[in-house]
């Protein structure tokens, strides 16, 4: 017997423009390398999103639109200096180069000592031979390191862009819907959705980070000194862990760096296996990326690896870091309109 058939789900013209408008704009972000605006963008949005009832609950009609434009003017007024006072960080990198020079001195006397003879000779004699090859290398990278330059001070301005931006979305949904056209508010609910699903993806990236963190401070703090190997500054590297473990994927990247340079002040067999544990943990932390992620947005592990790694294939790095976001944004659309 034949299941009798049901009538298709009809999607309103002007939502299929909004789904098309919003998945070009998603695209355009990665071919023009705006992921970082983005993500600080719906930052912002999600900040003043949870301060807002504690903000402007109080108010109605216009005192509320008010304040939330004054919610979200404090907040970028806050949160751009802070990104402000890291670029200032970052250029004051250059003070700590002596304490840098006397670690490294130290690094290359412990490889020497424990390295075959064919692999010594690839190693510097000194800090001041490593500080010539260095000096040659910039000469003749003189035009890569200008283009670095320029990005990094691109990078400042698109993370206070996307601040901006981010307020004044957030600023807009305050707005009675009625009060919209059709395009700005099928844009709006796009925007909504978005934010939702970064909102998801923030929470569940918290979770994995404390799970990552957990395990790497007992490689530093059980295992390690079970052989009688005590690291230097182990509880800052698990704060830094921690912390960085809040970006997906280049966070681990940045934190696994500090503790396999911070290992070879001890010996490099120390930091091999530093190495090695970090490289299992950072793949496990593929499956638990889709696990966790997985639950938040309703999706199965397995779809999540698929859109990572075509993701990945497509737009490399970033598109790893903006893969579980897009495809929870996607999931909701489709359930919204009923499809899934």
């Amino acid at each position: 017997m034949t299941p009798p058939a049901t009538a298709p789900t009809r999607i309103p013209r002007i939502q299929i423009v909004g789904w098309i408008m919003a998945g070009a704009a998603l695209l355009l972000v990665l071919h023009y390398h705006l992921l970082l605006a983005l993500l600080t963008g719906l930052l912002v949005h999600q900040l003043i999103h949870l301060l807002a009832p504690h903000f402007a609950g109080r108010f109605s009609g216009r005192g509320q639109v008010a304040a939330v434009a004054l919610l979200a003017t404090l907040v970028v007024a806050v949160t751009t200096p802070l990104a402000l006072a890291a670029l200032a960080w970052l250029a004051s990198a250059g003070e700590h180069l002596p304490v840098l020079e006397v670690k490294l001195q130290s690094v290359i006397e412990v490889a020497r000592t424990q390295l075959p003879d064919i692999l010594t000779e690839y190693l510097p004699r000194d800090v001041d031979q490593m500080q010539q090859s260095l000096s040659d290398w910039l000469r003749e990278h003189i035009a890569e390191l200008q283009l670095a330059g320029k990005t990094a001070v691109s990078a400042v301005v698109h993370v206070i862009v996307g601040m901006v931006l981010g307020a004044l979305v957030a600023f807009e949904e305050a707005r009675p819907p009625d009060s919209l056209r059709p395009l700005a508010r099928t844009l709006m609910i796009r925007s909504s959705l978005l934010a939702m699903a970064f909102r998801q993806i923030v929470f569940a990236q918290v979770r994995i980070s404390a799970l990552n963190t957990a395990l790497t401070a007992a490689f530093l703090m059980v295992v390690l000194p079970l052989f009688d190997i005590h690291l230097p500054m182990a509880k800052t590297l698990v704060v830094v862990t921690f912390v960085a473990g809040l970006l997906p994927v280049v966070g681990n990247l940045i934190s696994n760096t500090v503790i396999v340079v911070v290992s070879l002040s001890i010996s490099l067999y120390v930091a091999l296996s530093a190495l090695s544990f970090l490289v299992i943990i950072h793949k496990l932390e593929y499956f638990l990326n889709a696990r966790i992620v997985g639950s938040r947005i309703h999706a199965r592990a397995w779809e999540l690896l698929g859109a990572m790694l075509v993701m990945e294939a497509a737009f490399g790095i970033a598109g790893l870091v903006a893969a579980p976001i897009y495809y929870a944004y996607i999931k909701s659309e489709l359930k919204l309109a009923a499809l899934v």
